[in-house]
């Protein structure tokens, strides 16, 4: 695969698009507006290009027989193509290949905070455009949460600093994005039916840190193996006082003295989402940003909808919707961080994920285990080796299934730890439908 130049200029050059989403439309408009000639490629009909900016030449139905006769200057990928696929490959042979992320970096030239990690990203780079915002910097959140970076760059004023949440899919092709500050959550496996193998999906993630130097600075959990960084390093935790921030889920502590109240200052609840604001702000002041400022700036907040959402109490039971759990580390963060005994929904796509690890979670917290879609009987025969568990059809099911076995004081917890594609568009789509049913409970 070719690599790019110090020197960066698309005037003149034909620039290709793979993907017509929201991601690839803006990468193409920021590409003409460089004076690029622009071409988008999808694999899907015609009809999946939709508000196009004039003069963007499309090609549909995308398939490995179109490289032979390939020709561009560049390839933009958008993040929800799959790098190393062979149809990538077969285009990337001859062309330079370069994600949305990195395309639009090299025409920004203000402050970049970058947040990674498994689980918590989309909290935390919300919390940091919090802070940014109200220290005047604007902290437009995008990438992988919020808009493409391409889209902040189209607009009349670009901001001072942004707020970048970074996935493992648009780390993959980070050539020079230089965050000022980067920030690493959490690292569990995840994806493995795009990664061949848990490491190839690390590295793909420690690349956040690839172009930083002694100048910038990386906040990170206390006790992640991030091997030897150049920039300076501060950690967090809810677990060891030994890290520059600590936190016991209510308060935050840095310096030995207590600078935030979670539980009056803010709406964030739970250890996990105290990670999430100790990140936020150990990252805004490693920007320069005061703590007063700080504070100012998260009081009520609330977290984005689907992460430990609290739709209602019905006959003395919560009902909580964790949606947005994708995964085992975030199913385990939601079970670790309810104070009351829980009924567990849980279940969606099969991901090849070792689903072991869940278990001493479940007997800690859980009363019963309630699974549903495809991957649904053996996730209860697993977790039924340690707490009573049954499997269900659906979703709805599921619920009902709860409300009969959840005793008053208890919370009923959607967590799927997985993908929601086989029954769902996405883990939104997943969560309205989980409201909806909850709300219509008498």
């Amino acid at each position: 695969m070719k690599t790019m130049n110090e020197t960066f200029t698309i005037s003149g050059k034909h620039v290709a698009v793979f993907g017509a989403g929201r991601s690839g439309v803006a990468a193409a408009a920021l590409a003409l507006r460089e004076g690029a000639s622009v071409s988008m490629w999808d694999q899907g009909g015609p009809e999946v290009f939709q508000n196009l900016p004039a003069g963007v030449r499309v090609h549909s139905n995308l398939t490995i027989g179109d490289a032979e006769n390939f020709s561009a200057d560049m390839i933009v990928l958008s993040p929800g193509i799959d790098t190393y696929s062979p149809l990538v490959q077969a285009f990337a042979v001859r062309t330079i290949l370069m994600g949305e992320t990195e395309f639009a970096s090299k025409f920004y030239h203000g402050g970049i905070i970058g947040i990674t990690g498994t689980n918590g990203k989309t909290t935390t780079t919300e919390l940091v455009s919090r802070i940014l915002k109200e220290a005047g910097m604007t902290g437009t959140p995008c990438g992988n949460y919020g808009v493409p970076f391409s889209e902040v760059l189209l607009g009349s004023e670009i901001p001072a600093a942004i707020s970048l949440e970074l996935s493992s899919f648009q780390l993959e092709t980070v050539h020079t994005l230089r965050p000022n500050v980067s920030v690493w959550l959490n690292f569990a496996p995840d994806h493995m039916d795009r990664y061949p193998t848990v490491e190839a999906y690390k590295n793909a993630k420690l690349r956040i840190f690839e172009n930083q130097t002694a100048e910038d600075t990386v906040i990170a959990r206390y006790g992640e193996d991030l091997g030897q960084l150049v920039p300076k390093v501060i950690t967090f935790s809810t677990e060891c006082t030994d890290a520059d921030f600590h936190s016991d889920g209510k308060t935050i502590v840095y310096g030995g003295e207590v600078i935030l109240d979670i539980e009056t200052g803010t709406s964030l609840r739970g250890l996990h989402n105290a990670e999430n604001a100790m990140a936020a702000m150990a990252a805004c002041m490693a920007f320069g940003i005061d703590t007063e400022t700080i504070c100012r700036a998260l009081q009520g907040y609330a977290p984005p909808p689907h992460r430990c959402e609290l739709i209602r109490t019905l006959d003395g039971v919560e009902y909580l919707n964790d949606s947005k759990a994708t995964n085992l580390h975030a199913l385990q963060c939601a079970i670790r961080s309810q104070t009351r005994p829980v009924i567990l929904i849980a279940g969606g796509k099969q991901k090849g994920l070792d689903y072991s690890t869940v278990l001493p979670f479940l007997q800690k917290q859980v009363l019963e285990v309630i699974t549903f879609g495809e991957i649904a009987i053996p996730l209860a025969s697993l977790f039924g080796t340690v707490v009573p568990s049954s499997t269900v059809s659906t979703l709805e099911e599921a619920i009902h299934h709860a409300r009969a076995v959840a005793p008053r004081g208890s919370t009923i917890l959607l967590s799927p730890g997985t993908s929601s594609f086989d029954q769902f568009k996405g883990y939104e789509h997943r969560g309205n439908v989980f409201r909806d049913i909850v709300q219509q409970l008498h």
